[in-house]
């Protein structure tokens, strides 16, 4: 309904008289942008953007210096290494705890940023919060003092994290903090979020000396068209999503120890505190050596259930998210899983 009422042959650019996205009145993108997002995400300063890499860049690329180093996570998604690399920075990796938690401890953090000084300046670290793999939410606060003591800004990338549970940069007292719209925020992609406290907002969001309105990490403009417009059309849904966050995390326990069960183990920590769940099922993979669909024994299996979600191919190793499922669908999927295995 939001697209058919602004797709009346105009873009959203062709709204635009001020030369920039965030300053569009009409539709209310100006109001969504520098009042709503701000306030849901608990920063000084946001901006939409075409991705959440988008945004992991827009910083690293604004702070990067010659012979620059970053810090970040092990579980960081490879867009976070791929973006670092883009801007020409140094990469040093905070390695985990390794099977089955996969944790990233807050003082191993800090013995890579020592370490890492000692080579050149570490212009920025990052933690992800959570991980896309595991689910895993590390200390980040622990982190954020540990970067804050060693005079190193921190984003935090919190792509399957705002919109899904609640979080606010300023109670984490980092510097930034990024979010996808088209993972976690209920809306069309590619589009993510950035926010930032005050004190990096000419840093990061300088302009153009020829346009003068114009942020050149931004590239001028970002998100437009139907991405920005259903993020604002479904964050009064997200805004009340996230106070059920207590509800989703007691579903994914609830489901990872019936999994359990089974003998299909739960990876990453526990208790759990997310609904993106990683699973390890050596019995679903001896299941697929002798069934006729090989690797792709699961996703048919529970194809045929309409159950969804579970990439072809997967089998051994598997992840999940429980979240916006009810009880009863809940206990659906359980049930398949049982069936699948032939103890129903």
């Amino acid at each position: 309904m939001a697209l058919l009422e602004w797709g009346d042959g105009y873009s959203v650019c062709d709204f635009c008289t001020a030369g920039r996205l965030d300053l569009i009145k009409t539709p209310p993108i100006y109001d969504f942008v520098h009042k709503t997002l701000p306030e849901f995400i608990g920063c000084d300063v946001a901006r939409v953007t075409t991705g959440a890499r988008e945004a992991k860049f827009a910083v690293m690329h604004s702070l990067a210096k010659e012979n620059g180093w970053i810090v970040m996570d092990a579980n960081a998604h490879y867009s976070s290494y791929v973006a670092a690399e883009r801007a020409r920075l140094n990469i040093a990796l905070v390695p985990n705890t390794g099977y089955p938690e996969f944790k990233i401890l807050p003082e191993k953090f800090a013995e890579i940023v020592e370490n890492t000084k000692k080579k050149g300046e570490v212009v920025l670290a990052l933690i992800t919060y959570p991980d896309g793999n595991y689910g895993n939410l590390p200390d980040v606060k622990k982190i954020t003092k540990i970067c804050e003591d060693y005079d190193v800004p921190l984003l935090v990338n919190a792509a399957y994290a705002i919109g899904r549970m609640p979080i606010k940069l300023k109670d984490i007292g980092a510097d930034f903090i990024v979010g996808s719209g088209h993972k976690s925020m209920a809306s069309c992609g590619p589009i993510g979020v950035l926010g930032m406290s005050s004190e990096w907002e000419s840093i990061v969001l300088r302009k153009s000396s020829k346009y003068k309105n114009k942020e050149l990490e931004l590239l001028g403009c970002t998100a437009r068209g139907a991405s920005i417009v259903s993020m604002m059309a479904s964050f009064p849904a997200v805004k009340e999503r996230v106070k059920r966050w207590d509800e989703e995390v007691e579903k994914a326990r609830y489901f990872s120890s019936k999994m359990e069960e089974m003998g299909i183990i739960q990876l990453g920590d526990k208790p759990h505190n997310h609904d993106l769940m990683f699973f390890h099922a050596e019995n679903l993979y001896e299941l697929s050596k002798k069934s006729k669909d090989g690797r792709f024994f699961l996703y048919r299996e529970l194809k045929k259930r309409k159950i969804h979600g579970i990439k072809p191919g997967l089998t051994k190793n598997f992840k999940l998210s429980t979240y916006g499922l009810s009880k009863e669908e809940i206990e659906t999927v359980l049930m398949a899983f049982r069936e699948i295995l032939g103890i129903a």
